[in-house]
């Protein structure tokens, strides 16, 4: 079977870990490939801030010429710099104690789709505060994320935005431990700790999507619609959040879903599944047990509709239909209502607070713990457009 891309790109990431650096052409003959596809994965994953470049040759981010420490390790501090702690801004909050510019490092699952919304927004606010904002992606395998928070630090971060690429319920306690422990001042970003362990005690900047599903289904409602069925993935936090808001929505409302939670499955990686969930929705519709339906996210909505369509059921005509995400919603051919996180106040608040929280440092108080930890839940929007029925209305917030 032939190799995947993204199967190269491990094996040339285990290659560039154990040597600490390497050449591009000895790379190419490890991996048994051409110099150009060894070039062009490099780039790939240098923008993504998991390798750097230099004159040919390849490093591990932030190491020089030596590999990092085992994936939970903590960069150790700058010279001069007291073990434990670590050199805050200056007075006025745009440079560094050493007179360095000051460095916002940032941890994010992914660098498209939702989170590049996230990433504009803490770049914009890092730059109105006279700080540089440098970012490492993990591709969601929150195994290496402490690897890449540990190059943040080396390569000069004064604070940490840390969104992990977790994407399983136990992720948070398997793979986020780690965070607690950082020397830095740190936001978690689009991610709650399991109430009661460690990371519960972080600040943390968070769209409330239980308010989000609560929007969508009280809109149906309004319509004259019976309780709304949910399509949903449970891949990832937000994920897990649309599920665990849609029981919390209902439950609140007094109301019983009509059928268990259809699980939304990628046709690229599960045509099957995705057949099997499309045609579930479908019975419901046909049957009269569903009238409408929440469904995240926007990619999956589209393709849901599209297919719905192929097996004769027309939205908004026989299925009402509200997606979760609104990245590419209003692009459908019948533009879809959604819901949108407020992904870019996210990243601009979450850069923010960690920007007081500098600040308070530089100013004599420790890392801000004298300000007390925050827990900023900010309140999704209802975009409202041909999917549900409803005439386009201006965005909804109750």
């Amino acid at each position: 079977m032939r190799e995947s891309a993204a199967e190269r790109h491990d094996r040339l990431l285990d290659l560039v870990r154990g040597r600490g650096s390497a050449r591009v052409s000895e790379l190419a003959a490890q991996l048994g490939v051409s110099p150009v596809t060894v070039r062009r994965d490099v780039e790939s994953l240098a923008t993504e801030g998991r390798l750097d470049r230099v004159h040919g040759s390849v490093s591990w981010p932030g190491g020089g010429t030596t590999a990092p420490g085992p994936a939970g390790a903590l960069a150790a501090p700058r010279p001069g710099v007291k073990p434990g702690t670590h050199p805050g801004p200056g007075p006025t909050g745009d440079a560094a104690a050493d007179g360095r510019e000051l460095v916002i490092g940032m941890l994010a699952p992914h660098a498209t789709y939702y989170f590049a919304e996230v990433i504009r927004g803490a770049h914009e606010a890092a730059a109105a505060a006279g700080a540089r904002l440098i970012l490492r992606i993990s591709d969601y395998r929150p195994q290496e994320d402490a690897g890449l928070a540990a190059g943040l630090l080396t390569a000069g971060a004064d604070g940490l935005l840390i969104a992990p690429g977790w994407n399983e319920p136990d992720d948070p306690v398997e793979h986020g431990a780690w965070i607690a422990g950082l020397p830095v001042p740190t936001v978690l970003l689009e991610r709650r700790g399991v109430p009661g362990r460690e990371l519960d005690d972080l600040d943390r900047v968070c769209s409330d999507h239980g308010h989000g599903v609560l929007l969508a289904v009280r809109h149906l409602l309004g319509l004259g619609h019976r309780t709304p069925v949910l399509v949903a993935r449970s891949d990832s936090p937000t994920a897990i959040a649309v599920r665990a808001g849609y029981r919390h929505a209902l439950d609140a409302l007094g109301l019983k879903s009509p059928l268990p939670v259809i699980d939304s499955i990628p046709v690229e990686a599960d045509a099957d599944g995705f057949e099997g969930a499309v045609r579930a929705l479908r019975d419901a519709v046909v049957e009269g047990r569903a009238t409408a339906a929440l469904v995240h996210n926007d990619v999956d909505a589209i393709r849901i509709v599209q297919r719905l369509a192929e097996l004769g059921v027309r939205v908004p005509d026989d299925l009402a239909l509200v997606a979760y995400d609104d990245e590419v919603a209003a692009l459908a051919d019948t533009p879809l209502t959604a819901v949108a996180p407020p992904k870019h106040e996210v990243g601009r608040y979450a850069a923010g607070l960690l920007v007081e929280r500098l600040r308070a440092a530089a100013n004599g108080h420790g890392d801000g713990e004298q300000t007390p930890r925050r827990h900023v839940d900010l309140l999704p929007r209802l975009r409202v457009r041909a999917s549900c029925g409803a005439p386009a209305e201006t965005t909804r917030q109750p």
